[in-house]
Formats: structure tokens, sequence, C-alpha cells
């Protein structure tokens, strides 16, 4: 499926959604090579942004990435916040919604380490490179580690041009 970002980033934003990029996508816009399959974002776990949440991706019919067989599940404010990360399959595509970031924390903390980029007309919060890092060596996982070294090497260049 292809994924959507400047409908995802719509709806987000229609809705007021408090959110980060990460991930895959985050490392694309900050300059990357490196092809991602799905949209990640860390969102604020405040009520209100929840509910906000829960709303935007609503008319999109946000379903559980990964189990075998059909679970009952509802993306509903209630959901959001008794959970923590959900990774969805969506008519947008799928979605990772992440409320802590491995190596960095809580929206706040993601939000801290963050640029601004504008996006398809909108002001969007993305992931730092040095926050990438960070976020690739505490998640471990041999594919996030393999980036590490792309990432420096993105992080060196921004701080020669001092673009950081």
């Amino acid at each position: 499926m292809t994924l959507k970002l400047e409908e995802t980033l719509t709806a987000l934003y229609d809705a007021a959604v408090e959110f980060v990029i990460i991930g895959g996508a985050a490392m694309q816009l900050q300059g990357s090579a490196y092809m991602t399959q799905d949209l990640d974002f860390c969102y604020s776990r405040s009520k209100p942004n929840c509910n906000a949440l829960a709303r935007a991706i609503a008319p999109f019919h946000p379903k559980l990435r990964g189990p075998d067989s059909p679970l009952p599940f509802a993306f509903d404010a209630k959901t959001i916040e008794r959970g923590l990360n959900f990774t969805l399959d969506t008519d947008l595509g799928p979605l990772d919604f992440l409320g802590e970031v491995s190596g960095l924390g809580n929206y706040e903390a993601v939000k801290a380490v963050s640029d601004t980029l504008n996006i398809h007309g909108f002001d969007c919060l993305v992931l730092s490179v040095s926050g990438l890092i960070k976020a690739k060596r505490a998640a471990g996982r041999a594919k996030d580690l393999s980036m590490i070294t792309e990432l420096e090497g993105l992080l060196d260049l921004k701080n020669r041009l001092g673009d950081t």
C-alpha cells in the first residue's frame, strides 16, 4: 500500500493532534536514503489529544496490524488512553502511533529533540537526526543499528553546514 503522508498530515492537523514524525519517515525527511513501509508518530498522551487522535484516524478504518485472526478492536479515545503504542493498518496505509520512544521518552521529550520542517505546507515536528540516533541505538534491533552509520554521516554533514 502506498503511504499517504499528505493526507495523513491533513487528517492529524484538521483534528489538532499533537504529534512528532519519527522513524523511517523522519529519517527520509532529514535526508536519509532509507525507504520506509509505514509512517511513525509519537503522540501526546493528554486526554484531549487522545480524543483528537481517535477523531482524526476513525474515518480511515484503523485496525490492528499483525494478528493472523481479526481481534475485536476500536481505535477510540479510551483504547488510546489505556494503551501506549499502536501499529495500525488504515486506508492511509500502515500507521504507528507511539506514546513513548525508546531512548527518548514521552511526547514532550521527543518534541524537545525535534526540528520543525515544512512538509506539504504544514509546519511539522520531525525527530532530529541526533534524536533518531538515540532512538535507534536504544531500540537495539539489527535493522535500527544498521542505520546509525548513515545517520551519523547526516549529522556530521548538518553540523558542518551549520544546519543542526
